[in-house]
């Protein structure tokens, strides 16, 4: 065992008795003292001890040319891949020379690169020979806070707490919450606006967004914004995806805050509930209703950990796909001429939404058992990464991926939302939300003109932006 196996072992064995410790106070002590505690305790033992090896802050510099590289130096773990927009060319290069890539010497340690489709499928499906425990993303959770989440378990426990919650966004139910996302997206739309450019991020992307994860978690309406910084932070560290967020502090106050919220609302309905109320199918309500999550509450790290995986994947997933849209059309209007002509062509074009943005770059998994895949020996307990952007820009699958084609034939054959016993169980909901803001976006506007360019979020996960600024014509009456 070498010594940084050791070490992250060592980590994850401490990890373990901090979380036994906590959920055997989970009774007695309110979710979000303990939340400060652990705070303190970590902030003691990193001055101590020093903190655990990890990327550390990534300082921006120019990506080199991929073609300067020799193929072992490859590195697609750079954040700055993504905000540079070099990533695309570092992917060919992989699925043209090593479709499965061993980086040595990352931030991030040592993994395996799958980008081809065909090999995606492969890892994402054989979840007996490729883990998804303890975590999805190329890094590591951050140190104090291993908030464990269903989508990082492996079967059956997995499949025992996936099917607690995803009759939230059952097609029946989709169907009644269909009038209320189209009102609510109306609403936003006709506070726009007109002829002046403005950020449609906060504007359209993250308040829609917020709006509809207050929804299905039946939080307080007022205090949605909540939702999208919390959802910001904790997919956003350093050490998890090479994100822009390096105080750990900060990270613990908002985990903290988000214990105390859930809490509340946890025994409220609790108590609603006793007091004879019929239940509700938020997703709040409906882990309280699984024999296997009824409990959660009594475990703190994964209460947290699936509230955290709901709110971030009802956030990144539709949020970036809503700009990276916007983006798509301006970049290609002849499309966006073609979708003005054929409103029809809707559907089909949120599904090209989001295998072309691809709003979440990877999933991680570990090897259970040694597997040959193209000639490389994946030894067991190694990491390996489905980047499912590279899958989804795969020419072996793809005509003419890099292109944004809204009448592309076979697109919902993309990867965005991942295959197998993982994939994303909102991913009818998302479609749900794109098309309906689409509708109502034609409804209203002549154009929607994206003046200077994008500034995209830090990180080798989300595939995201922080600001697009946009200047809207109505339509002409």
């Amino acid at each position: 065992m070498t010594t940084q196996t050791q070490g992250i072992s060592q980590s994850l064995t401490m990890e373990a008795i901090q979380t036994k410790a906590v959920n055997a106070a989970a009774r007695v002590v309110p979710m979000h003292w303990q939340i400060l505690t652990l705070k303190a305790l970590v902030s003691a033992k990193k001055k101590i001890f020093g903190a655990r090896p990890g990327p550390g802050a990534f300082v921006e510099a120019p990506v080199p040319d991929i073609n300067t590289l020799a193929i072992e130096d490859v590195d697609v773990s750079n954040p700055f891949l993504y905000r540079q927009g070099q990533w695309g060319a570092y992917f060919k290069r992989l699925r043209d020379e090593a479709p499965v890539h061993y980086q040595e010497n990352s931030p991030f340690g040592k993994f395996w690169s799958v980008t081809r489709y065909d090999d995606i499928l492969f890892v994402d499906k054989n979840h007996e020979l490729f883990s998804s425990e303890p975590i999805i993303v190329l890094g590591n959770t951050p140190e104090g806070l291993p908030m464990e989440m269903f989508i990082a378990m492996d079967a059956p426990k997995h499949d025992v707490q996936r099917r607690s919650v995803q009759d939230a966004v059952a097609p029946r139910n989709l169907k009644e919450m269909e009038g209320l996302i189209r009102e609510r997206t109306g609403e936003v739309l006709d506070s726009l606006p007109l002829g002046t450019p403005f950020n449609w991020v906060p504007t359209v992307s993250k308040e829609l967004t917020g709006r509809m994860l207050a929804t299905l978690l039946d939080f307080p309406y007022e205090k949605r914004n909540k939702l999208i910084h919390w959802s910001d932070r904790f997919a956003g560290t350093a050490e998890t995806a090479g994100g822009e967020f390096t105080d750990d502090s900060e990270l613990f106050d908002c985990a903290a805050d988000m214990a105390r919220e859930f809490s509340l609302l946890w025994h409220d309905k609790k108590a609603r509930l006793a007091a004879g109320e019929a239940p509700s199918f938020d997703l709040v309500s409906l882990l309280q209703q699984g024999e296997d999550t009824k409990d959660m509450i009594n475990r703190p790290m994964e209460f947290l950990g699936n509230l955290a995986l709901l709110i971030i994947g009802g956030n990144d997933t539709t949020r970036n796909s809503m700009s990276g849209g916007v983006l798509a059309l301006n970049q290609f209007p002849e499309e966006f001429a073609k979708l003005k002509a054929n409103p029809q062509l809707i559907p089909n074009m949120v599904s090209e939404i989001i295998r072309w943005q691809t709003p979440l770059a990877h999933m991680r998994r570990i090897a259970t058992q040694d597997v040959e895949m193209h000639g490389q020996t994946i030894k067991k307990g190694d990491r390996v990464v489905m980047w499912y952007a590279s899958g989804n820009r795969d020419e072996r699958k793809f005509e003419n991926p890099d292109q944004f084609i809204i009448d592309r034939q076979d697109v919902r054959n993309h990867i965005s939302f991942g295959y197998g016993i993982h994939r994303c169980m909102g991913n009818r909901l998302a479609e749900l939300q794109l098309r309906i803001l689409w509708e109502e976006l034609l409804k209203r506007f002549d154009d929607i003109e994206v003046v200077g360019e994008p500034e995209r979020v830090q990180s080798n996960f989300v595939r995201g932006y922080s600001e697009l600024m946009v200047k809207l014509t109505p339509k002409q009456q």
